[in-house]
């Protein structure tokens, strides 16, 4: 598949996000999304890492994780890594990625389905590891909650702005506030 001129190869697996298509939340977010600078990036909720894929080649001198809960998502992204030679993709859950760590820029379609309650923690962590001037860009379908979760990063004292939308899908770009 290509996407932002970049060639991909996927892995799949039934169980992992996107089963080693690309989605459409995804793909605006990939095509839209400011290329980040910096060196150290984070794919929250990396599913079958598309995102952490592209980063990767986007930027091969960077040093990109690729982070879930699930271990066969974690599994189907290694294996996409492979598949496309980046070796600066770095996969792990949550628990094995240094707590020191800090992050230039976040690309995520964040799991939305998991309870705004969980969402709102699992940012909360996440954005709080963001350098002081690192970015954040989350893909959320207006239908999902864009307006709200866009409200709700405002209010946690994080600056919120719509980057781009497309079928319904709107970039969130976020810092630091």
């Amino acid at each position: 598949m290509q996407v932002r001129k970049l060639d991909l190869v996927l892995a799949g697996d039934r169980g992992v996000f996107n089963q080693g298509e690309l989605d459409w939340g995804t793909r605006v977010l990939i095509e839209n999304a400011d290329v980040p600078s910096g060196g150290v990036f984070l794919d929250l909720g990396c599913g079958g890492g598309v995102i952490a894929i592209a980063l990767a080649k986007l930027r091969p001198d960077a040093q990109v994780w690729a982070v879930d809960v699930n271990e066969r998502a974690l599994e189907v992204t290694r294996r996409s890594s492979e598949l496309n030679g980046t070796t600066n993709v770095r996969v792990a859950l949550p628990t094995q990625v240094p707590a020191e760590l800090r992050f230039d820029a976040i690309w995520s379609n964040p799991p939305i389905r998991i309870g705004k309650a969980e969402l709102h923690r699992l940012l909360r962590e996440w954005l709080a590891r963001l350098t002081d001037s690192g970015v954040a860009d989350l893909v959320v379908h207006k239908n999902l909650g864009s307006d709200s979760l866009a409200k709700w990063l405002g209010a946690e004292g994080y600056g919120v702005e719509r980057r781009a939308s497309k079928q319904g899908y709107r970039i969130l770009h976020v810092t630091r506030g």
